[in-house]
């Protein structure tokens, strides 16, 4: 298959860069317990190994499938998306300026930053339109959502136990 122009702009891949991008750049500005040196402290290595293979499929699939919004499920997608984005944001934020408040010492507070993917990749999911690498198989959401449930299993079960051990 030829890869076009029009391909590199529908590329999946796009949409996980805002995601990376925050992040990656709010990542130390959040309290201790959900930095990186502290939130995989004495995680044992069987979780640890499940989030991260789950994060290589969450972070790569995008990159093998092309985006539309077309139809009426890849125009909910896109809303769910930007919802998602929304939420997940707004729950590092909350994390970064009331690092004490009522809401980030819950555990639905302190959890939040790993559950409020859902809503997004929920809506990445449902945005896909077509594979690159093969006209045999059709696109379809389950492709992306079933390997990404596996990683938010992994990553919320994570978050918790940090949770639990820090409050």
């Amino acid at each position: 298959m030829r890869t076009t122009n029009t391909d590199v702009v529908k590329n999946g891949m796009w949409l996980i860069v805002p995601i990376l991008g925050f992040s990656l750049v709010l990542m130390d500005r959040l309290p201790a317990a959900l930095t990186p040196a502290l939130f995989n402290k004495d995680i044992p290595d069987l979780l640890l190994l499940g989030e991260n293979v789950g994060r290589i499929f969450l972070f790569g699939l995008p990159s093998l499938f092309a985006l539309g919004i077309s139809t009426r499920t890849q125009k909910w997608g896109l809303a769910l998306y930007g919802v998602g984005v929304a939420t997940y944001f707004l729950s590092y934020l909350a994390q970064i300026v009331l690092p004490d408040s009522a809401w980030s010492t819950s555990m639905a507070g302190f959890v939040a930053t790993a559950y409020t993917n859902l809503t997004w990749i929920i809506g990445l999911g449902l945005l896909g339109e077509r594979f690159y690498f093969t006209n045999r198989v059709r696109y379809h959401p389950v492709f992306y959502l079933a390997p990404a449930f596996v990683f938010l299993v992994f990553h919320i079960t994570h978050a918790v136990v940090v949770y639990q051990r820090t409050f």
